[in-house]
């Protein structure tokens, strides 16, 4: 399973609990799209996940922008990925940019609400804020390997599963 969050916001630990804690510790591979802050919250996270992938956002001290890029790529199930915690432009500045780098699956982070969008090109995912939701409801992502790309839900802490969505592996693919 690949686990999506973002916009920890912290100071020290990883703020997840319930639902997301456990799939954090279960999955597979861990994308966190940018904003842990400090070195001590990104050390945290890296202690619970088996492997994490991420990405430095705007709120991150220099420690964590010194060891994290702006943005990549990587491939989970067969599927390209793009990550990065904000673009210029919105929706359309991020599908461009899953386009440069032929990604099905585009995530982002930074406006801490969550979010799937499937466009032409790709599959646009914000999973929103696990710990510092900010008006919005908290939670992640999980996306599970399917015969034709990614299945995927988004989930509250409380296991709650809020949407579900399907991430074709062509990006020109039906959804």
């Amino acid at each position: 399973m690949l686990v999506v969050v973002s916009d920890s916001h912290r100071e020290s630990g990883t703020g997840l609990e319930g639902r997301t804690l456990d799939a954090v510790r279960d999955a597979e591979v861990v994308a966190h799209a940018g904003d842990f802050v400090t070195e001590d919250a990104l050390n945290a996270f890296g202690d619970v996940a088996s492997t994490l992938l991420a990405v430095h956002g705007n709120a991150d001290r220099p420690g964590v922008r010194d060891r994290l890029p702006t943005a990549r790529s990587f491939t989970y199930a067969d599927v390209q990925v793009a990550m990065t915690h904000r673009q210029r432009g919105g929706p359309t500045g991020l599908e461009l940019f899953g386009r440069e780098r032929g990604a099905a699956l585009v995530v982002s982070g930074h406006t801490h609400r969550p979010r799937v969008a499937t466009t032409d090109a790709c599959t646009l995912l914000n999973p929103g804020s696990h710990a510092d939701p900010r008006g919005n409801r908290p939670g992640h992502a999980e996306l599970e390997p399917a015969a034709d790309g990614l299945d995927g839900r988004l989930v509250s802490p409380d296991g709650t599963v809020v949407e579900r969505f399907h991430v074709p592996a062509n990006p020109d693919a039906e959804s």
